[in-house]
């Protein structure tokens, strides 16, 4: 594939298109899974492979594969796409989505409820290593993959799972006696 990038730096459009057959399932699948809509990840794939066309040759393969590449444009320009539709940006913590989140019940006791919910497993984020607390919010909170968080953060895979396989452990030993109660 690296090969393919150089020509394509020199503006060979046979190479753009093997580019584009070899891994446009990745890419569409990766802005699907961001947007969560079909059009939207039809327009992101398009936006990808002209950015590459645009910045081919400024690819350096020192800072990482073609794919590694592909898939961190494509990942910014779906969030990009998310946040032209919506105002509000994206959230960097999770205690700030679970501030934000609606209450589903009208009456007080309800909303008293869903308070003391939210504080709790707010406490508990807490709690979490910064790291551990990031990669999880990238996981659950956005729906990025293993692979995904890989790419973003540059963490070697394995690394990535430990984390995030601890930190659901130390949210569960947390939080238990209230998982056990229904977080009454």
């Amino acid at each position: 594939m690296h090969s393919w990038v150089i020509a394509i730096g020199m503006q060979d459009e046979q190479a753009l298109a093997n580019l584009y057959e070899a891994t446009l399932a990745r890419v569409y699948g990766i802005a699907l899974r961001i947007t969560r809509n079909v059009q939207a990840a039809e327009e992101v794939a398009e936006d990808v492979y002209w950015q590459v066309w645009r910045e081919a040759p400024r690819f350096d393969a020192k800072r990482g594969n073609v794919t590694a590449w592909l898939l961190t444009i494509a990942r910014s320009r779906a969030l990009d796409y998310l946040r032209k539709q919506d105002d509000a940006e994206l959230c960097e913590e999770p205690e700030l989505l679970l501030m934000n989140e609606p209450s589903r019940d009208g009456d007080p006791e309800g909303l008293l409820a869903a308070t003391q919910k939210k504080h709790k497993l707010n406490q508990a984020l807490l709690q979490l290593e910064p790291v551990q607390r990031q990669l999880v919010a990238m996981a659950f909170f956005r729906g990025l993959t293993h692979e995904e968080i890989t790419v973003f953060t540059g963490m070697a895979l394995g690394t990535v799972k430990s984390h995030i396989r601890r930190a659901l452990k130390q949210l569960h030993d947390v939080l238990e006696d209230d998982l056990i109660k229904g977080f009454e």
